[in-house]
């Protein structure tokens, strides 16, 4: 008997770094009766969503490390891994916009890419040698 696994991709988190202000645990006295609580700034990254077209390749390996030790357990033997492809394009053209002297121009670009979306994994059940 076979099976087929679908391990899915997952997309890379996206990161910047902002300036926050940071308590310090001391206070000032503002005009000799208000306390205020010094600040300073620190910088910190921060997650601030996730890639549109880098895959996670690290997290990946771990999630087909532990199917395949899953189905090993499971008493299957992989016997291919297929990976599945996805894209994404994009395109603009205009006609005509752009004067130059006596004629007319225009301009057009476009742009694609693809990535890994997950894998398959064929695998077969072991036979008991009994």
């Amino acid at each position: 008997m076979n099976k087929t696994v679908y391990v899915p991709s997952y997309f890379q988190p996206v990161y910047k770094e902002v300036t926050v202000k940071v308590p310090t645990g001391k206070t000032k006295r503002f005009l000799g009766i208000i306390d205020f609580e010094e600040k300073i700034n620190k910088k910190e990254i921060v997650q601030k969503g996730w890639s549109d077209c880098q895959i996670d390749a690290e997290r990946l390996s771990e999630d087909v490390n532990n199917t395949i030790n899953n189905l090993n357990d499971n008493g299957f033997e992989v016997i291919s891994i297929t990976p599945v492809t996805s894209g994404y394009w994009g395109a603009k053209y205009d006609s005509g916009s752009i004067t130059n002297g006596t004629g007319r121009g225009g301009y057009g670009y476009g742009y694609g890419y693809s990535y890994t979306e997950g894998v398959l994994i064929l695998a077969k059940q072991k036979k008991d040698t009994k």
